[in-house]
């Protein structure tokens, strides 16, 4: 059953159910939905039974400001010498687990570990948001229908091979279990890990590690490859180079200076620069890899939080801090993507938060305005413009 029903979700719904509007009317065309794809109409109907609308959902989909931290803010912040010890302890006492993530998909423990530990501090805070209604209000929301009423869908679908519960919790956005993964996810990439024939990522540690490595493998995570690493840059070098739009094999930006502080730069691979606080900040060398853990997390500060507590857990030092620049306050960096879209950049939405898009823009008119060219907006760079 579990492959007929994988196969109908991946042509996708029948016809999409209206957003907004009558919460009741949109259950029941969401319910015609489900059972046009092959969920069983009992199962359909007790799946809607009690469904109800969650403004707190609602609430935190407009508010989050955590990612508006620095990266040395955020990382501090979750990064802690108790919570590195405990990743560690983990990888030893779950070897087996870790090794089977590593030979079948070739995830490094330490990036599994890493999200592991900032999704739910290792499966102890999965979220007591109501996994269903979290996803219908959001479906019915027409802020981002696209996007969760196919996660409805799998829901249901999931619910029909028994393996969700109407009463499970999780994230505001619909996220489950330890590594927390939208319900799409789990029916297409979940694994039986610990052999129970069902997939069950609040429970077990096995499916949910080697679920999410799963996943990471199907969005092109390569086996054997690093993710990030940092490095030193040498006096003079020219920061209009760095930032994620820009990429070298390993061996042009050694020639340029760039050296590694734990180990040797890996060979053969194209590579940016990274300076998540400016040229003032730590720098980091990411590879390919660090690039497919977008697709676990599209917070710029996240993911880069999360790449470089991997490489801790697995042995690197410390990053170099240095004595970056203060960061704009919200209501300065709102005027400033609001200047850089005036100006024709796509920042993307106007939050506050320095993204991946509104850095890529500072560097463009830091290169213009004839500024140190690294991608972090400072207040004289924001009078400048």
């Amino acid at each position: 059953m579990r492959a007929a029903l994988f196969a109908l979700l991946l042509t996708g719904p029948a016809a999409a159910a209206p957003c907004g509007g009558d919460f009741g009317d949109f259950l029941k065309a969401m319910e015609s939905e489900v059972i046009a794809e092959a969920v069983p109409p009992e199962k359909a109907a007790a799946f809607f039974a009690g469904a109800r609308q969650d403004a707190q959902v609602l609430k935190a989909d407009r508010a989050q400001g955590v990612f508006r931290k620095t990266f040395l803010d955020f990382s501090q912040s979750l990064i802690s010498k108790q919570r590195l010890s405990t990743a560690r302890s983990k990888s030893d006492s779950l070897n087996d687990i870790f090794s089977r993530a590593e030979a079948d998909y070739g995830v490094s423990r330490g990036i599994l570990l890493a999200f592991w530990a900032f999704e739910t501090d290792f499966g102890q805070v999965q979220g007591d948001f109501n996994t269903r209604n979290a996803l219908l209000t959001l479906a019915h929301d027409c802020r981002r229908p696209e996007l969760f009423q196919p996660q409805v869908l799998a829901a249901a679908m999931l619910y029909a091979l028994e393996e969700f519960d109407l009463d499970t919790t999780g994230a505001w956005a619909g996220e489950i279990g330890m590594v927390q993964m939208l319900p799409k996810d789990i029916l297409e990439r979940g694994v039986d890990g610990d052999g129970d024939g069902l997939i069950l990522l609040k429970t077990s540690q096995a499916d949910a590690i080697l679920s999410g490595a799963r996943m990471l493998q199907h969005h092109g995570w390569r086996a054997g490859e690093p993710w990030l690493a940092e490095v030193t840059l040498p006096d003079g070098f020219d920061w209009a180079l760095t930032g994620l739009e820009t990429m070298r094999p390993t061996e042009d930006w050694a020639a340029l200076g760039v050296a590694p502080r734990n180990g040797p730069l890996a060979p053969g691979l194209q590579a940016s620069i990274l300076l998540p606080q400016g040229r003032n900040g730590p720098a980091f060398l990411i590879y390919p890899n660090y690039r497919v853990l977008f697709e676990w997390n599209k917070s710029f500060v996240y993911v880069t939080t999360a790449a470089y507590f991997a490489t801790r857990i697995e042995g690197a030092d410390p990053y170099a801090a240095g004595d970056p620049d203060p960061a704009l306050s919200l209501e300065a960096m709102t005027a400033l993507q609001e200047k850089l879209a005036a100006l024709g950049h796509d920042v993307g939405k106007i939050d506050g938060i320095l993204g991946a898009g509104t850095r890529a823009a500072v560097q463009k008119e830091q290169v213009r305005l004839g500024l140190p060219a690294d991608g972090w907006p400072t207040q004289g760079f924001l009078d400048a413009l």
